[in-house]
């Protein structure tokens, strides 16, 4: 069982994760994202099997809700970034689709 100070840890944790990870979208270091997004979701996995039992006094309560508001933040400029990146993937993988059923249909051109 976690004590709230090692909750409140956790909380910071993650956000210096989704700090990392919007620098790796920013760079379009995409391993680099996955990696930190597995970190992260293990955060998640341990504060969801734990965090229920705890009791945080009023200050703890302020201070998880403003890493909540950080991790909000971050999470939306990991979007605004990866969304484009989502787009031309999904475009090359329709596009490579297309090819090979062309091909298979008529031949290699």
């Amino acid at each position: 069982m976690m004590t709230s100070q090692e909750v409140l840890s956790m909380y910071e944790s993650m956000v210096g994760l989704t700090e990392q990870m919007v620098a790796a979208a920013s760079s379009s270091d995409w391993d680099r994202l996955v990696d930190l997004e597995t970190r992260c979701a293990g955060c998640v996995e341990a504060l969801r099997q734990n965090e229920a039992q705890i009791a945080l006094n009023a200050d703890s309560r302020l201070r998880k809700v403003e890493y909540i508001k950080r991790l909000l933040a971050d999470d939306r400029k990991i979007r605004d970034l990866t969304m484009p990146w989502m787009a031309q993937l999904s475009a090359m993988i329709s596009n490579t689709g297309t090819q090979r059923r062309l091909s298979s249909t008529y031949g290699v051109v």
